[in-house]
């Protein structure tokens, strides 16, 4: 679908609003402007894609609505407030069971665990957040968060895990460092579109300078 009908536009501005005001004032990272970020990106994915406009904005707009990480690790959280919200908002069935599987999916579980998408909209929103964990926001947002669960920057004596259950993956409690070894520097080879893969390897790039730096700056202190 390359078009919004004036219907679907009120209700995505409806949802947006309440997601922004929900997330507005959120410091660890997962605030409003990473939903902008992801949603602006993924609409740019899905028109490259041809994928359904509607279902991929509706898709990034709740992709954070209930984040596991914030909700006792439960996967599900995410999904059961999605489909709370588009209940209120008198969506179809069949809308809200494809949205709730964009929601389920977007997360990441760790090196050894697969993260397949059921639709090409999934696959569009997956990469427009993994786009916003990479690269210089990318870096930022997850020392953001680190700070915001107590976490060291670095510890070179704690080397980063290879995770093959979600379980293991999501009880973490290394250095920021480690996030990336553990994390986002994987996330380039885990992209889904086109699009996506170009955008990807120019921020792994600027990730791996900055890891130069941070190493060279740290053992300058020894």
């Amino acid at each position: 679908m390359s078009y919004l009908s004036e219907e679907q536009s009120f209700t995505l501005n409806k949802i947006e609003q309440l997601v922004k005001n929900k997330f507005i004032y959120e410091g660890s990272g997962h605030d409003w402007w990473h939903i902008f970020r992801v949603k602006e990106t993924a609409i740019k994915i899905a028109k490259a894609e041809q994928a359904d406009l509607f279902l991929t904005e509706l898709g990034a707009l709740l992709h954070d609505i209930a984040d596991h990480k914030f909700h006792g690790g439960d996967i599900e959280a995410g999904p059961k407030e999605a489909a709370r919200i588009l209940n209120d908002f008198g969506l179809a069935d069949s809308i809200i069971i494809r949205v709730c599987a964009i929601v389920k999916e977007v997360t990441f579980k760790g090196e050894g665990v697969p993260t397949p998408c059921s639709s090409l909209e999934a696959a569009c929103v997956q990469d427009a957040d993994r786009l916003d964990a990479i690269g210089a926001i990318g870096i930022a947002r997850a020392f953001a968060y680190g700070g915001s669960k107590g976490r060291l920057l670095y510890d070179p004596e704690l080397k980063p895990a290879f995770f093959s259950d979600f379980q293991s993956y999501k009880s973490t409690l290394a250095p920021t460092i480690n996030h990336f070894y553990e994390k986002l520097l994987l996330l380039k080879d885990r992209m889904n579109t086109n699009a996506a893969k170009v955008i990807a390897a120019q921020r792994h790039a600027f990730m791996e300078t900055y890891l130069e730096q941070f190493y060279s700056e740290w053992n300058a202190s020894k």
